[in-house]
């Protein structure tokens, strides 16, 4: 994907990446004030090995540098927060500082959606924080909309939004 020198590939995550997938969607959701230090969410961040065993986790990739990762779940499924019958979930977006704006997070949406239509999964959901505008941004130019009534909370009390895409 991309072009020159801000090509990079999407794929499944190798066994030997987790430790610094872990580390990197940490990193982002700590440090950019998403989730508070104390939060029990920042294990289940750092714990991409177990994650992985139910779930996709997939990368971008440039000459061997981790550039960004998610995590894709189908309904039902042990880290399925909001999927219902129908809608492939993705969650845990997480790009590195020095990748922004190069078409990463898009690129691994897109995998995302390719992923739904091969499986037949007619929509795809996610769930954003007010504070993720630059994720936010990339869902509203995908085409996501805001579904307000299944918007949720932390078990702190943070809010979460929501977003849908259908049909894809």
């Amino acid at each position: 994907m991309g072009s020159g020198e801000n090509r990079f590939d999407i794929r499944p995550a190798q066994p030997a990446e987790y430790g610094e997938i872990g580390a990197l969607t940490v990193s982002v959701y700590l440090g950019e004030g998403h989730v508070d230090p104390d939060s029990p969410y920042l294990s289940t961040l750092l714990d991409t090995e177990t994650r992985a065993q139910a779930a996709d986790v997939l990368v971008a990739v440039r000459h061997g540098e981790l550039l960004g990762s998610l995590t894709v779940v189908e309904p039902g499924t042990p880290y399925a927060d909001i999927a219902r019958p129908g809608e492939l979930e993705f969650r845990m977006l997480a790009v590195a500082k020095i990748a922004r704006g190069r078409g990463v997070g898009s690129a691994l949406v897109g995998a995302v959606l390719d992923t739904a239509r091969r499986a037949g999964y007619p929509a795809v959901v996610l769930t954003t924080m007010p504070t993720m505008a630059d994720a936010r941004r990339i869902y509203e130019r995908i085409g996501f909309v805001h579904v307000p009534e299944r918007d949720w909370y932390t078990g702190s009390g943070k809010p979460l939004t929501v977003m849908r895409l259908a049909p894809i």
